[in-house]
């Protein structure tokens, strides 16, 4: 009977896929239902964590204020240590703001994100910031719903392009359930998250977002994020004033994910385990707080008591600086959570000192402080995630007002481009762009960045003395079909190029010219470009774009080697394949070695091998395993008892191996076989 049933349900669920638009519809009901649940049940939990890390249901300013040092400190620190642990233990993609990792995500692997991230994000960042670190929760709701949506996808079987969608409907739930604001929350979606207005995008986006609102307006009824007084403008010479808040908050927005970036690789100069970064982050945030406890947490009390006008001036500008040291603290030592709210906690206070200074000056022609720290906070989230219209719509429908539009526009419009301008990558992009990913074109633009020229090189390269004769190059020539010939003298050292176009115009006439032309009277002496044998691979390509001919490898004044372009691009597309093929094993580990054929590929196969007790404690350099086995290493992973994870997609020889490990290796079947048995 269940089975019957079973298959029943089945059949009926490949008649509803073959309507693709009411099939994407009813999952995106799914999982705006389900995102506008878990972004309701994330608040709930933070709230939960509050009350047992301060031991109030209420987690107010002046409340916190009137706590022990010892209990500001320690708070802090003690969630860093159990978000730390999480982390390690369960998603090492639960670290940090989240909405990279969904990019990447949805650019790279088809939109697969690892189920398991739903639970361990929750936890993670919801300790982190119940305990009082400085982040937001709209990061982590986004990628809870996203991997929400994801593991939806991947349960029914969808294909890549409708999974992105799913992933977009996840991030647009998440948004418009924390905001109360579904527009907004769809034009996050398609606007950073997919990049992609097209209709059969938007439409299914659109409707899980309206469903999450539903959900969240029923348990936490129809409020807006934000309590904000009306505002208006007062005299339209003000728009000047705010075009002046729209430089000012593109250049903090600027500083914010300069500072952030900068003290993440702080702390991984720090040699501590991740937990413990984590911890001695927290205790810092609690230092800080002991002076200026409103960067603890979201900080949405503040940012309210910003839009009345109730803060000063010096108070506001001290704060912008507090607030992103204390964010980039978080963030940088190992936290979980989300920089949204924090940009709009940057820009209100970047915007009330504006408006108090501002309307202390021209009273009558002005609005009061609040309507520029409104205005503010959509101009570094503007300039901060380069997306002017989900800032603009998400303040639009936080005030439900449109006479602030105008100035909304202006000062958002005007900080996004200065932000462009001086930095081509936002706050979100840049940390992909860091490990080599740019979404905008659908691969990793460094992916040869951990490879070094020596890998590629050739030592069977041409060399002619400087005094040689006409006939004696074109017969080197001949005998090494190639383009090029270096001019070297007897010790090796190079004196220039002779490339085959200035050979072709000689051979017309060659009989006149042979008494005349030595090497060193056809060589370039430079215009070619010099390699080194520790050069980064990538720059090596880069160097070839106005170079067509092989390039020598000079070490130490000396020619080692030259390197061909073809050989470059052809490494290239294979560290391609490699990162594809090992994108799409990714989400699991298998148990023993589980062999898998290469389409297209005779004789090869891909398998995980637990890598061998003689190699643990050892790097792949040392090992030299491609040249030893003849296999290439994909990924590897850890497996310690339950737990699994993705510690090095594509190792470079740095690495060392540990315990645990487990490589997804390409190769022939008796190559793998060798590797699975090496003592």
């Amino acid at each position: 009977m269940i089975r019957r049933t079973i298959e029943q349900l089945g059949r009926i669920h490949a008649n509803i896929k073959q309507i693709e638009h009411i099939y994407m519809v009813l999952i995106s009901v799914v999982v705006g239902l389900l995102g506008g649940l878990c972004a309701v049940g994330f608040r709930k939990f933070i709230h939960l964590g509050q009350m047992v890390a301060w031991q109030s249901p209420e987690f107010t300013m002046d409340y916190v204020r009137g706590l022990p040092v010892w209990w500001k400190i320690l708070a802090p620190a003690a969630g860093g240590l159990v978000t730390g642990l999480i982390i390690y233990w369960f998603a090492r993609e639960a670290k940090g703001h989240g909405v990279p990792e969904v990019m990447e995500a949805v650019a790279l692997r088809g939109g697969r994100i690892r189920p398991r991230v739903v639970l361990a994000k929750m936890v993670a960042s919801g300790t982190c910031i119940a305990s009082g670190g400085s982040v937001g929760r709209e990061g982590p709701i986004v990628q809870i719903g996203s991997s929400l949506g994801s593991a939806i996808g991947q349960w029914l079987g969808i294909g890549e392009r409708r999974l992105r969608t799913l992933v977009g409907c996840g991030a647009a739930a998440g948004i418009a359930a924390t905001f109360n604001a579904p527009v907004a929350g769809a034009l996050f979606a398609v606007e950073i998250i997919l990049g992609d207005f097209g209709v059969s995008q938007f439409s299914p986006i659109v409707i899980s977002s309206v469903t999450a609102t539903v959900v969240s307006r029923y348990f936490l009824g129809n409020f807006p994020a934000f309590e904000v007084p009306e505002y208006s403008l007062v005299n339209p010479s003000e728009l000047f004033a705010y075009a002046v808040l729209g430089v000012l908050a593109g250049l903090v927005a600027l500083a914010f994910v300069r500072t952030l970036y900068g003290l993440e690789d702080l702390f991984d100069l720090i040699r501590l385990k991740a937990p413990l970064k984590t911890m001695l982050g927290g205790a810092m945030i609690g230092v800080i707080a002991l002076r200026y406890p409103e960067i603890f947490g979201v900080g949405y009390e503040t940012i309210t008591e910003a839009l009345r006008g109730e803060l000063v001036w010096q108070l506001l500008l001290v704060l912008v600086a507090a607030k992103i040291l204390a964010v980039s603290i978080t963030i940088g030592s190992g936290g979980s959570g989300g920089i949204f709210a924090p940009s709009l906690f940057v820009g209100a206070m970047v915007g009330g000192a504006v408006g108090t200074v501002v309307h202390t000056i021209w009273p009558q022609a002005t609005a009061g402080p609040g309507a520029y720290a409104l205005v503010g906070m959509g101009g570094v989230v503007a300039a901060g995630t380069h997306a002017p219209i989900t800032a603009v719509l998400i303040i639009f429908e936080m005030t439900d007002d449109y006479m602030i539009i105008l100035p909304l526009l202006i000062t958002c419009t005007i900080a996004t481009l200065l932000a462009t301008q001086l930095q081509s990558a936002s706050i979100y992009t840049l940390k992909l762009l860091r490990r080599g990913v740019d979404i905008h074109e659908g691969q990793t633009v460094n992916i040869l960045r951990h490879l070094k020229a020596h890998d590629v090189m050739q030592e069977d390269f041409v060399t002619v003395a400087p005094d040689e004769p006409l006939m004696s190059v074109i017969s080197r020539f001949v005998e090494n079909p190639g383009g090029s010939v270096f001019v070297a003298d007897e010790k090796r050292r190079l004196l220039g190029v002779i490339t085959v176009d200035e050979i072709r115009p000689i051979m017309a006439d060659i009989t006149s010219m042979q008494p005349l032309l030595i090497a060193s009277d056809m060589m370039y002496r430079r215009g070619f470009p010099v390699i080194g044998p520790d050069d980064r691979l990538d720059e090596v390509m880069r160097r070839f774009g106005t170079y067509s001919s092989e390039a020598p490898v000079i070490q130490e004044g000396r020619i080692v080697g030259a390197i061909w372009p073809h050989d470059v691009i052809d490494r290239y597309n294979a560290e391609l394949f490699k990162r594809d093929m090992a994108s799409s094993m990714s989400l699991s580990v298998a148990n023993g070695r589980v062999a898998q054929a290469i389409p297209g590929l005779d004789g090869m196969s891909m398998a995980e091998i637990a890598v061998p007790a003689s190699f643990v404690g050892r790097s792949v350099a040392a090992l030299d395993i491609r040249k030893k086995f003849n296999v290439t290493i994909l990924l590897i992973k850890r497996k310690s008892g339950m737990r699994e994870e993705v510690v090095n997609q594509v190792p470079d020889a740095s690495y060392v191996f540990r315990e645990g490990d487990v490589m997804l290796v390409m190769g022939a079947d008796a190559c793998l076989g060798r590797l699975e048995h090496a003592g």
